[in-house]
């Protein structure tokens, strides 16, 4: 069995133990609540760094900096994050969305939860917790099935990051009517991780269309490289969770500038 496979599998058990306990309908009355900050434009300006949370991998037993993710969010958001991520797969990410609640208590940013969604229930579920956003996986997800939760993420006031990672998932995004795409370098079945995905990749999203590069950017170059490509926004978590010094790390890789040198491609697309 795939590693999808198998979280597919683990994650309708655990939203069937969490459905039981407690319906969707009390659920969603909770997540009728106020203020929503908006991510989508918060990532929309070039070179935007979405600094992400978790307390380990699957191939990585402890980050060095997971201690007080709170804490680290607020130098995050100190030192020029636009937004925060936090995976909410406590059972092979360690974090969850006490987590959400906790960060988004600390700092002024939004917050985008990132699960394995398969269920409307995980969307509710996610903006209940106080999350502005929310990740959806092209390959895990019919067409019908991802316009339906793309749909109720915005009914509930929320953002949907959907992830791609190769021209079919793009063009099955584009086509529900996705405005914020992310393209995963990392390859989830595989795990493999290219930056050259988002190379192929970004310059085929049309005008209006936020490109979020994810996985395996680690330094300004990259940055840099994959903003001449057309990524408009830079999803970054391991190369910030391993180093000595986050906030010297999320400068670096924040820079300055990048908006004004935006590739042809990225420039088309963010036209209005």
């Amino acid at each position: 069995m795939s590693f999808l496979a198998r979280i597919v599998a683990d994650k309708r058990r655990e939203i069937g133990e969490r459905r039981a306990a407690r319906p969707l309908a009390s659920l969603r009355a909770e997540a009728r609540r106020g203020e929503v900050r908006d991510f989508y434009a918060a990532v929309s300006p070039g070179g935007a760094i979405i600094a992400e949370l978790k307390a380990r991998t699957p191939t990585v037993a402890s980050f060095a900096q997971s201690e007080n993710l709170p804490a680290l969010a607020a130098t995050y958001a100190a030192n020029g994050a636009v937004a925060i991520s936090i995976v909410t797969d406590a059972a092979r990410f360690g974090t969850s969305l006490e987590d959400v609640r906790a960060v988004r208590a600390a700092v002024p940013l939004p917050v985008v939860a990132k699960d394995f969604v398969i269920d409307p229930y995980q969307i509710v579920e996610a903006c209940a917790a106080g999350a502005d956003a929310v990740l959806l996986i092209v390959r895990l997800l019919g067409r019908d099935r991802l316009a339906e939760l793309l749909n109720l993420a915005r009914e509930l006031g929320m953002e949907a990051l959907v992830e791609t990672h190769d021209e079919d998932e793009l063009r099955a995004a584009v086509d529900v009517g996705a405005r914020l795409v992310g393209i995963n370098n990392r390859d989830l079945d595989t795990m493999s991780v290219s930056l050259d995905t988002t190379r192929r990749l970004a310059p085929l999203a049309p005008r209006g269309v936020v490109v979020v590069a994810e996985s395996g950017i680690r330094s300004r170059a990259d940055v840099e490289d994959l903003a001449r490509h057309g990524a408009t926004a830079f999803l970054v978590g391991s190369s910030l969770l391993d180093a000595p010094d986050p906030a010297a790390k999320l400068r670096e890789l924040a820079g300055h500038g990048v908006s004004r040198g935006l590739g042809r491609a990225q420039r088309a697309r963010l036209e209005r």
